[in-house]
């Protein structure tokens, strides 16, 4: 199994910015897809965005569409989320997720074979 450990939450004003980092384990980053996804309390867990690994192919959820971009870098075992134009309806805590079939982005909870421990993003208005 991929371990997957999350960094870069806070608490950021409306209009603000913040990225995230996913630090992975294992020799073979580059050949799996990744995501992220969020929970916002007392909702389920929502896809955010994904990333195939060795084209680059990105996906994004409708809500985070032009303001979040997903990225990795393969050498560094690392994938980020850059947020901006945070919204206070982005406030959740944010997952990085490896799937279960390593070549699919995985694009909701049912699909996600490793978790990261979750990062807090706290958006004020």
């Amino acid at each position: 199994q991929v371990q997957l450990v999350e960094s870069g939450g806070g608490l950021v004003q409306a209009g603000g910015s913040l990225r995230l980092s996913c630090a992975a384990s294992g020799r073979t980053f580059s050949s799996y897809s990744m995501g992220w996804f969020r929970q916002a309390p007392g909702k389920e867990r929502d896809f955010v965005a994904g990333i195939r690994g060795s084209s680059g192919y990105t996906y994004y959820a409708d809500s985070v569409k032009g303001r979040f971009t997903i990225s990795r870098d393969n050498a560094k075992n690392t994938m980020y989320l850059q947020m901006n134009s945070l919204k206070p309806e982005d406030t959740a805590v944010y997952f990085c997720a490896a799937p279960r079939v390593l070549s699919q982005i995985p694009l909701s909870p049912a699909m996600v074979g490793s978790w990261g421990q979750g990062t807090q993003v706290t958006v004020s208005s």
